[in-house]
């Protein structure tokens, strides 16, 4: 129909917008006029340094109001000398659209922004059409979904049901989606011992192999065998250091960081306490003091098969004609802010080119998209 919305000409646009966290780019004013002019109340959410949009078609406290969340904020495209096109010109190219944020997540918002307008314009539905978009989740996430969130609550607004858009398919169009994230958490050790000469090692108390011993129990350790919906819980030890650069002394303390993703098995507080329980066992071995510093990015959550997740894979298998898996797998998302909203899903297109040089999105997938997102909507209000 004429008043279509071309997901790829609204990609290519948003692209263009040089939104690299915190900065707005001038992106959420791109997807404002689109929205207000297919009749979208929009309100911009903007806390601390970061801007975010709250869009809404229909009533507010409609009894059933979809909606869908997603971010315009980009990760700095590094070394623009190794790309082989502008990172912000949206060229397209045999079939790709280029450009940072092509991928993760510009075709996302793109494609539910326009599957929304086409579907209220076509089919206006009983209850509402909600948009939340953030500018603030490849930060700190501090003031992006959670600011949302907050005012919504304050507000009165409410979804119902809720999808994210991120790409969540490793290498084929509609092979996976995601009914849930495991937990992320990071530790900060120090080890503190006394600082001595190396040559008299019995006058000092060296950090370094009681850290050693540490890290090494951690790793060592089986957290879990995985559960019904999750693999199996990790943790990886990223990084030891002293700050020495003298081959003759012994340092006065040594630091370690954890990064932990957990499964439902376990919180982040049980978490912490294991890891609490380790470092003062060792601490009383050794005779050192260590201390922790614990930073929780996310719990781990589960939106359990059901209704929402069996509307998302029918429109998902009707448009690609793949039967996603209902994954739990991979890194955070802004689903770990809304399932404390509404239940949530995930569902976008192939993510292999995200944060990477000359990221880029196959335009074919940015109109599956669209299609998808459509028909969730239309089976949802149906």
């Amino acid at each position: 129909m004429p008043h279509d919305v071309d997901p790829v000409d609204l990609t290519a646009k948003l692209v263009r917008c040089a939104s690299v966290t915190p900065d707005e780019g001038g992106a959420l004013g791109v997807l404002s006029a689109v929205l207000e002019d297919a009749g979208f109340e929009c309100t911009r959410v903007d806390r601390g340094l970061v801007s975010n949009l709250y869009a809404r078609w229909g009533r507010k406290g409609a009894n059933r109001s979809f909606g869908f969340n997603g971010h315009t904020d980009v990760v700095p495209v590094g070394d623009v000398d190794a790309w082989t096109v502008d990172p912000f010109g949206a060229d397209i190219k045999g079939g790709w659209l280029y450009g940072r944020g092509a991928t993760d997540m510009k075709s996302g918002v793109a494609a539910f922004a326009a599957a929304a307008v086409d579907f209220v314009r076509d089919t206006p539905p009983d209850g509402a059409v909600i948009l939340a978009i953030t500018g603030d989740e490849e930060g700190p996430a501090v003031d992006g979904t959670l600011a949302l969130l907050d005012w919504m609550k304050a507000e009165g607004e409410a979804m119902t049901a809720c999808l994210v858009g991120e790409p969540t398919c490793p290498s084929e169009m509609g092979e996976m989606m995601k009914i849930g994230r495991r937990g992320s958490m990071t530790a900060y050790f120090t080890v503190k011992g006394v600082q001595g000469h190396a040559a008299y090692p019995h006058r000092a108390l060296n950090p370094v192999p009681v850290m050693a011993r540490l890290v090494d129990r951690l790793d060592r350790h089986e957290m879990d065998a995985g559960t019904d919906h999750f693999d199996a819980s990790t943790l990886a030890v990223v990084t030891i250091d002293t700050g020495n650069p003298a081959n003759n002394v012994i340092p006065a303390d040594c630091k370690a960081t954890v990064n932990i993703r957990f499964n439902d098995a376990h919180s982040s507080g049980s978490v912490s306490a294991w890891l609490q329980e380790v470092a003062d066992g060792l601490a009383a071995e050794s005779g050192a003091t260590i201390s922790m510093e614990v930073k929780v990015s996310g719990e781990s959550f589960l939106t359990p098969p059901g209704a929402l997740s069996a509307l998302v894979s029918a429109a998902v298998e009707a448009e690609t004609g793949v039967v996603p898996e209902m994954s739990t797998s991979g890194g955070t998302s802004d689903a770990r802010f809304v399932k404390d909203h509404c239940p949530v899903v995930e569902f976008g297109l192939v993510g292999k080119t995200m944060h990477q040089v000359d990221e880029r999105v196959a335009v074919q997938q940015i109109h599956q998209l669209k299609a998808v997102y459509g028909r969730i909507l239309r089976d949802y209000f149906a």
